[in-house]
């Protein structure tokens, strides 16, 4: 049985204190949290909300594919948001949140090298350093710093680069960044079938009945592995990504994207010292958002945690009901938190020790 003393709120265990027999574990510090901007603060987001109109920038060897997002008319601010997209994704899985930091920003997506309808680099570098050295060159190009934002493998693109060229970069946003998460977890592998692809010899033919699938199947296998609920996406979100899917359909190197960029992730997940991600989360001197859903298969929230106690001037949101894809799933309360770190390092909130004047750290029951 458990008994708490009266006033003392120790508890005893079948009559004795438990720091007679054993100390119990001090629970983790709080992370610090995240501020939420008003509802009023954010631009428009449809649903869908249309593409927005792209264009090639000749950067780093390649011609980049960039998405480019207008600032609302008189807004009131200036700045630069640049968005950094995942393993597999492209420019337009920041169609909404670029929607709603438009009333503050002007924001350019990029397709990065081998994704979207960026070519590979004539070098077939996929290594995270190669990408972010696309994105750092890129950033240049622009003559300002800029807001970075990435998920997953472009969550770990932003560190990289925040880390390397903090010259370039203002503020940095994290969804769900690809830090490392070595525990097997077979739900990355999302349905059976994935799982039996993935076996060297015995799931050849699974890999080429994948292969021949249609763009609408191959999606909706994505959003099973990446959305908590894929069924919140509506049938017109739903075939407006059908339709950019299929274009990259046939695409002669997309295999071969995926396949090394994921390669070059996981090989920064085995390495030690300097060279580890840690390492180089620890060297981001930005403010920083790390936004992680609670629901995400892919990379545990469970390293929401050691991501902000590692980055110096990081601040958590965590988010019920949301996976791996935060920035789709809810991008309105995403486009919020944004914001609201923005505000908060403008007066000074940001890096203030007083954590108390801050949102609670998971966000339930907030409209977004």
């Amino acid at each position: 049985m458990t008994i708490t003393l009266p006033r003392s709120g120790r508890p005893l265990t079948g009559g004795w204190p438990v720091s007679a027999r054993r100390r119990a574990p001090r629970p983790p510090a709080p992370a610090p949290t995240a501020p939420l901007a008003p509802p009023a603060a954010l631009g428009p987001i449809g649903d869908p909300t249309p593409h927005w109109p792209g264009r090639y920038v000749a950067v780093d060897g390649v011609a980049l594919h960039v998405r480019e997002t207008p600032r609302a008319p008189g807004s009131g601010h200036d700045g630069t948001v640049v968005y950094v997209h995942g393993l597999g994704g492209s420019s337009t899985n920041w169609t909404d949140l670029a929607g709603g930091l438009s009333s503050r920003w002007r924001g350019f997506a990029v397709d990065l090298p081998g994704f979207g309808r960026t070519d590979p680099l004539p070098t077939r570098d996929y290594s995270l350093r190669a990408h972010a050295r696309t994105v750092a060159a890129f950033l240049r190009t622009l003559g300002e710093p800029v807001h970075l934002v990435g998920n997953s493998l472009g969550g770990a693109v932003a560190l990289t680069l925040a880390a390397d060229h903090p010259e370039l970069v203002r503020t940095t946003t994290l969804v769900s960044p690809a830090v490392p998460d070595l525990r097997p977890a077979p739900a990355r592998l999302g349905d059976g079938k994935m799982a039996l692809a993935a076996l060297p010899l015995l799931g050849a033919r699974t890999r080429r009945e994948l292969a021949a699938e249609d763009a609408g199947t191959r999606l909706r296998r994505t959003m099973r592995l990446c959305y908590a609920d894929p069924d919140r996406v509506s049938e017109a979100a739903f075939a407006q990504a059908v339709a950019e899917a299929a274009e990259r359909l046939d695409l002669p190197w997309v295999a071969e994207a995926m396949q090394r960029s994921f390669g070059g992730l996981v090989g920064t997940w085995f390495a030690r010292g300097a060279g580890s991600l840690w390492a180089t989360a620890a060297r981001v001197a930005t403010p920083t958002l790390v936004v992680w859903g609670e629901h995400d298969r892919l990379i545990s929230v469970r390293k929401a945690r050691r991501t902000v106690a590692t980055v110096p001037r990081a601040r958590l949101l965590r988010l019920p009901d949301v996976g791996h894809v935060a920035q789709m799933e809810t991008p309105a309360l995403v486009a919020r938190a944004i914001l609201g770190m923005d505000d908060a390092v403008a007066d000074g909130r940001w890096d203030a020790p007083d954590r108390d004047t801050l949102t609670p750290e998971v966000c339930e029951n907030v409209p977004g």
